[in-house]
């Protein structure tokens, strides 16, 4: 399995911008599809984003549409989530993920079990 690290969470007002990193080890990095999730207190982890192996395809949960970006840098074997507009209801503890899916059109799962292996997260907290 693909070992994934998060950084770059922190605490910023609404209206901000943060940007999450997810650095891998361990496998070939360009055989996996790689996903955000974010989990709330109280609350079941859900889709964020997405994308394929190859960074040519990007894929998004409604509540972040036009305010998160994702990329890859498969040089770096890291994935990226711009968060751009952050809302308090943004706040939550966001999770990379890796799915072993190298198609070009890739159809990200949207559940938590469709993805095999997981960082161990990084705190996000907006403030109103």
């Amino acid at each position: 399995q693909v070992q994934l690290v998060e950084s770059g969470g922190g605490l910023v007002q609404a209206g901000g911008s943060l940007r999450l990193s997810c650095a891998a080890s361990g496998r070939t990095f360009t055989n996996y599809a790689i996903g955000w999730f974010r989990q709330a207190p109280g609350k079941q982890r859900e889709y964020v984003a997405a994308i394929n192996w190859s960074g040519g395809n990007t894929y998004y949960a409604d509540a972040v549409k036009g305010r998160f970006t994702i990329s890859r840098d498969n040089a770096k074997n890291s994935v990226y989530l711009q968060m751009n507009n952050l809302k308090p209801e943004d706040t939550a503890v966001y999770y990379c993920t890796a799915d072993p899916d190298s198609a070009e059109v890739y159809l990200p799962p949207r559940r938590p079990e469709g993805w095999v292996s997981w960082g161990q997260g990084t705190q996000v907290t907006v403030s109103s």
